[in-house]
């Protein structure tokens, strides 16, 4: 399988979640400002238009793309990692949460406040109506290890998000102890330390990279 990602990126949670499965992959770095595959110097563009992480290239050669669809493919490909569902309920709570996830954090809370171009006051207007979001995860997590009864997938992605809160000095997580509990815990589990310590390298290469080209 090919990976294609970028340091730090939601692209993050894929890595995790195939360390977690002990499985082998092809890991392409991809220049979120570029769009070049740091490997070759090939256009990323021409593995997906719209240029965005992660993008996923099956063993099949099918190429997968979002977030939540890539996870699962994952979860189901290698269900002896325990990273899916273990019922079709358990199925639809996982779905729900991928989907909660991407939609209310990642893209409508997060994505404003990490794009350096957004206007002030599109950023106050993410804060003040998505901060609710992590009230209600503060509340569903208060005495929870994982979302599901187990480390799944969407473990993967919600530690991937909340780790952006270092770039967001607006989101405090003490202000939700039960959240940033949760992602100090897993910030320790060797999957997710193994991977965030290698990508946050590359992503100090990557800003030198960017203050180069200036």
């Amino acid at each position: 399988m090919d990976l294609y990602f970028s340091p730090l990126a939601c692209s993050l949670a894929t890595r995790i979640a195939l360390y977690e499965a002990g499985v082998e992959a092809n890991y392409l770095e991809v220049d979120p400002k570029t769009k070049v595959v740091q490997k070759d110097g090939s256009d990323f563009r021409t593995v997906n238009p719209l240029g965005l992480v992660p993008t996923l290239r099956t063993d099949a050669g099918t190429v997968l793309t979002e977030n939540a669809a890539i996870l699962q493919y994952v979860a189901d490909r290698f269900p002896g990692a325990g990273i899916s569902a273990n019922s079709s309920e358990e199925r639809s709570r996982l779905h729900q949460w991928l989907c909660f996830i991407g939609t209310e954090l990642h893209k409508a809370l997060f994505v404003p406040l990490l794009d350096k171009t957004a206007p002030q006051d599109a950023k106050t207007y993410a804060l003040n109506k998505n901060m609710s979001r992590l009230d209600y995860l503060e509340n569903y997590l208060k005495g929870r290890e994982f979302l599901l009864d187990h480390f799944s997938v969407a473990d993967a992605y919600l530690v991937t998000i909340i780790n952006w809160t270092m770039a967001t000095p607006p989101i405090e997580l003490a202000k939700w102890p039960a959240v940033k509990a949760y992602y100090e815990r897993l910030r320790a589990r060797p999957s997710i330390a193994k991977a965030v310590a290698e990508e946050f390298e590359l992503y100090k290469a990557e800003l030198a990279r960017h203050k180069a080209a200036a």
